[in-house]
């Protein structure tokens, strides 16, 4: 019987230095640095950024009706690419914000959740006020083959402005600039 005994300690040392040894802590500060790049490479219309975020088989899921599934990471730049160039048409700037608010994790993936605000400010030579929009988004992130994270599953959709002001901070996540409501702002 002493040696059930000592084969059940033995096992059970074993799976418990597995489970120490084989969870990985999320890697909240590199997904975090993630929204601050995506926020960064809107802002300063920069195309070779937003080529270092994503996966080369990475989907993009948009909020427009009038548009299916796009794959490919070249086939979301070329989108970016056509956004980017219009905005810059109009000599105007982009502010962008995200607020992640529930975060899965696996050791080779992660899902975030939460809201964006988009702030469009227009060429002063248009006389038009500055203009928000606002949705909601899923974000995947996936390591590459370097064990980059980057984007894999990117889709949103159109919501409120009021949500992303209302989204409280969730610790550890992302949870960008303190916009103020446009409202209050004049």
């Amino acid at each position: 019987m002493p040696w059930l005994s000592l084969l059940l300690l033995a096992v059970s040392l074993c799976v418990s230095t597995l489970n120490v040894y084989g969870a990985e802590p999320i890697p909240h500060q590199t997904l975090n640095t993630n929204f601050t790049k995506l926020t960064n490479a809107f802002e300063q219309l920069d195309l070779s950024a937003m080529e270092q975020i994503y996966t080369d088989d990475a989907v993009y899921i948009s909020e427009t009706q009038d548009r299916g599934i796009i794959s490919g990471k070249e086939s979301i730049l070329n989108l970016y690419s056509r956004f980017f160039n219009k905005i810059k048409h109009k000599n105007a700037k982009l502010e962008v914000d995200f607020r992640v608010l529930v975060r899965y994790s696996e050791p080779n993936s992660a899902t975030d959740i939460g809201y964006y605000l988009v702030r469009f400010h227009p060429g002063k030579e248009s006389g038009e006020p500055v203009s928000e929009f606002a949705g909601k988004f899923v974000t995947v992130f996936t390591k590459d083959s370097k064990q980059q994270w980057k984007i894999s599953v990117d889709s949103n959709t159109h919501a409120a402005p009021h949500f992303y002001y209302d989204a409280k901070p969730v610790p550890n996540l992302y949870y960008g600039r303190q916009f103020i409501a446009a409202t209050s702002q004049e």
